[in-house]
């Protein structure tokens, strides 16, 4: 997934995209769906630009598919996707109920069979990126939730809610898209410290990564010192899987408290309301050194020093690939070796919460019986 699927994607009325049809402002659809502006393309194309002219501000399903005229590869459309799509084609029934919306921030219909995409839904088959770049309908989706308003502050909505846990625990994990940004939690000057951008993590730690590790190299073996490195990285897998698991997805045990559930939402009930907002899928260090002093003086309490140095380096450089990997997960285009953990992850929030708690790898999810396979079931829905 490239790094702006982020987006929000407007919708454009046939009329609109008919304008643009002079080689200074050149929009073409594809399937009668996907807008690209390919203004930029012109210079580029190897066909020349008047194939393309031919087509401004029109259709350009069928010429695309037209092996005589030329046979597109893959590429092609992979370029069009990630540098020029810019929206959606309203249909006639969308044109009329929603372009009136000055910002067309909507969820659209996106499949060929006409079936509306509904990102809190929980699907057996992942959503394809372009649909996780699609922003959520807000008014709609208070009116037929009855839960949170992206458009007001959501910890203090959870604060003053009269919400039952069933239905908070049912609705946090169902998927909405902000499309703006960073959806607002407090509303005020505290904002900010609820967000961090995914270079604030190495940044932060490496350094300290470095020094604890350099402490052990310089008084023990420096084989040895290596070696609890290496283990402080496996225990951090198994320290992630048990956070993630038992920590961040406390559901069952959570209590019927608003205090609780906010809560539970700051924690990680967040992310997966809003599960593409980048700037809350790595941890703030503030966050981090409150979730990491415990063990931290559990390593230097248990081992030796120097040990502990080399180990506790370890666990750190495990965590701050854990919170990249994150990161890149939800918001890059990975390379074919990483696409299977990038499928696994997103489908723990768009097909099955309860299952897939490991971030980088799937290990120990086997291990314990919580593996989210191809035919695993859905997260059950109890609250329309």
């Amino acid at each position: 997934m490239s790094t702006n699927t982020s987006k929000t994607l407007e919708l454009f009325s046939k009329k609109t995209v008919a304008e643009h049809n002079t080689a200074k402002d050149c929009w073409v659809t594809y399937q009668n769906r996907k807008i690209y502006d390919v203004t930029k393309f012109l210079s580029e194309h190897p066909g020349g630009d008047e194939s393309i002219l031919d087509y401004a501000g029109k259709d350009i399903t069928e010429i695309m598919k037209d092996s005589d005229v030329h046979e597109h590869s893959d590429s092609a459309y992979e370029i069009l996707e990630d540098e020029y799509l810019i929206g959606y084609l309203a249909t006639d029934e969308e044109a009329a109920r929603l372009l009136t919306n000055k910002n067309h921030k909507v969820e659209v219909q996106l499949s060929a069979d006409g079936t509306e995409f509904d990102s809190t839904t929980f699907v057996k088959e992942l959503p394809t990126e372009e649909k996780l770049s699609i922003a959520t309908d807000y008014s709609n989706d208070y009116k037929k939730h009855k839960f949170l308003d992206l458009n007001r502050p959501l910890l203090m909505q959870i604060l003053r809610s009269d919400f039952k846990k069933d239905f908070y625990v049912d609705q946090i994990h169902r998927p909405r898209h902000y499309g703006k940004g960073s959806a607002p939690l407090f509303g005020n000057f505290l904002e900010p410290l609820t967000k961090t951008a995914w270079w604030v993590v190495p940044i932060a730690w490496l350094p300290v990564v470095v020094y604890h590790m350099g402490v052990a190299l310089k008084n023990m073996n420096q084989l040895f010192a290596c070696f609890l490195f290496c283990v402080g990285v496996f225990v951090w897998t198994l320290i992630e899987y048990g956070l993630h698991r038992f920590l961040f997805h406390f559901d069952d045990w959570l209590p019927e408290s608003n205090i609780a559930f906010a809560t539970h939402f700051l924690l990680h009930g967040c992310h997966h309301y809003l599960p593409m907002d980048k700037y809350r899928l790595v941890m703030p260090p503030t966050l981090f050194v409150i979730l990491c002093a415990p063990f931290y003086k559990l390593v230097f309490a248990l081992l030796p020093l120097y040990w502990a140095y080399a180990g506790f380096a370890g666990g750190l450089f495990g965590y701050v690939c854990y919170d990249e990997c994150h990161f890149f997960l939800h918001h890059s285009k990975l390379p074919p070796f990483m696409r299977k953990l990038k499928k696994y992850h997103l489908e723990h929030h768009y097909k099955n919460y309860q299952l897939g708690f490991g971030v980088t790898s799937w290990f120990w999810d086997e291990v314990f019986g919580t593996y989210l396979g191809p035919d695993a079931p859905l997260s059950k829905m109890k609250y329309e």
